[in-house]
């Protein structure tokens, strides 16, 4: 007798998850079930207790008086549907947020019933989305959100602001677009670094601005040990908040910089030779201290500072949030009005700034509203460049030799030219000894440099690197002073 007629039960759990489910494949060949009508997508590999495919598969058939299934009849039925969506077509997941049809984004609620919020320039209504259109991911940091209130005045801003202890306007205005930017699917925002005196509220600030997005379940945790638990953490969340950060080791910063800009990372697939796991990733990123020492060039282009001041009246923790959680719905309800109102809003591109979408969508906040989150934008940019020279003294000694060039002047060396004027110019007269970490070769000095590039031209100073016939160099200038435009007196 053939096995399928001794084995039946495969073919009744196949047929039953065909009927009831909608198979379909990502990029990269991770197959997702999602139940006829609704939103959430679930991996069929995932061996989870909770929520996992193979679980609602084996509820489902119950339920409906199909009986209980052995794990053998079940691992074969989804053998043969994983290997049959192969064929089907491309369709990504989101944890969040997503982009939808027509100029719409998406935000996912949390919920059960798979309410969502549509964000379109023309307004913002709740729905479920079309699961053609939206396939949402959920993990156990998927919180859910209460469902927003509408027409709101900006109520809920104010009522934000008020539990929240920023020290300035500029700083308000910049958690506002931050915020507004969480809720763009393809909109790379700078991370928030929450500092201020002990006692200020970082933390509590920081919770405050991720349950925005999160949920009353969305927390601060601290910086994982290693670049792989943080990537796994990122992965499945939207907003990773790291909190009390002390000290950013080089690998650390780097991995920020990944995922406030977005990276792939490659590993070999568990227990296997030849497959790997690709995990893209580009996630809002919070972090909170108060003072995590000397910040690389590199990271301080995706920071954004955001300093808090000590409250003159305490709160106890119970009464703090219960206010915060009465007041969500109000605070969800008025950010989304904004965010209709910015990005309706026209306004110019700026082109110097790293980050050019964030630095756009502050000009479209500043358009719709008056504020003035560009310029604080420009100066919290400017703040963080000095941070980066006081930590950095080859930066120092970098704008101390270029304070004897002429405006408009040049001057070119090879790196180790360049190692052996910089170095003499800091030991000085007095030959003092050069400190832990100074280029020791040319090589060094000139990686060095490039990273301090972007820090060096805010500050008027420009290098490049060049080639001649003979040698490789490093060109030092200061542009020309820009003419003046004073008007002369008529006679």
């Amino acid at each position: 007798m053939p096995d399928d007629e001794k084995n039946p039960a495969r073919e009744v759990i196949a047929d039953y998850a065909q009927a009831h489910f909608r198979y379909f494949r990502t990029a990269d060949g991770t197959v997702y079930a999602q139940r006829n009508g609704h939103p959430v997508a679930r991996p069929i590999r995932s061996q989870g207790t909770t929520g996992s495919h193979r679980q609602e598969l084996m509820v489902g058939l119950f339920h409906d008086g199909y009986g209980v299934f052995n794990g053998t009849a079940l691992k074969e039925a989804l053998d043969l549907i994983e290997a049959l969506a192969l064929s089907q077509d491309v369709q990504p997941v989101h944890i969040r947020v997503a982009p939808g049809f027509d100029g719409a984004t998406w935000l996912d609620l949390g919920r059960d019933d798979g309410q969502s919020v549509r964000i379109h320039p023309t307004g913002w209504d709740i729905r479920t989305p079309d699961p053609q259109e939206v396939c949402w991911r959920r993990t156990q940091l998927t919180g859910e959100l209460p469902l927003p209130v509408k027409d709101t005045d900006g109520k809920g801003i104010d009522l934000l602001l008020r539990l929240c202890n920023f020290a300035t306007a500029e700083t308000e205005c910049l958690a506002i677009a931050w915020l507004i930017g969480c809720l763009g699917p393809s909109v790379p925002v700078p991370a928030p670094f929450l500092t201020g005196p002990q006692g200020a509220g970082k933390s509590t600030g920081g919770r405050m601005l991720v349950r925005i997005i999160e949920g009353m379940s969305g927390d601060l945790r601290r910086a994982p040990k290693d670049e792989e638990n943080l990537i796994a953490a990122v992965a499945a969340g939207w907003v990773t908040a790291l909190d009390n950060l002390s000290h950013l080791a080089p690998d650390l910063s780097d991995a920020m910089c990944c995922i406030v800009t977005g990276a792939e990372t490659v590993k070999r697939a568990l227990y296997t030779d030849g497959d790997v796991v690709r995990a893209r990733y580009r996630r809002p990123l919070l972090l909170t201290g108060i003072d995590v020492g000397v910040i690389r060039p590199d990271l301080a282009e995706r920071l954004l500072p955001l300093r808090l001041e000590r409250p003159k009246v305490r709160r106890t923790e119970a009464e703090l949030w219960a206010e915060y959680a009465q007041a969500l719905p109000v605070i969800l309800g008025s950010l989304l009005d904004l965010t209709v109102k910015v990005r309706a809003a026209e306004a110019d591109i700026p082109t110097d700034l790293r980050m050019a979408d964030f630095a756009h969508l502050c000009a479209q906040l500043d358009a719709a509203t008056g504020f003035g989150s560009l310029a604080a934008y420009r100066a919290s940019l400017d703040d963080l460049n000095d941070d980066v020279i006081e930590g950095d003294l080859l930066a120092q000694t970098v704008l101390k030799y270029a304070a004897g060039l002429a405006p408009g002047a040049e001057e070119r060396m090879t790196s180790t030219e360049w190692l052996h004027a910089l170095s003499g110019l800091y030991s000085g007269e007095d030959c003092r000894p050069l400190p832990k970490g100074w280029p020791t070769t040319g090589k060094v000095l000139s990686d060095r440099l490039k990273r301090l590039q972007p820090t060096l031209a805010a500050r008027g100073v420009l290098v490049d690197w060049g080639r001649t016939a003979a040698a490789r160099y490093i060109e030092m200038a200061r542009p020309p002073a820009p003419p003046s435009h004073e008007q002369e007196p008529a006679f």
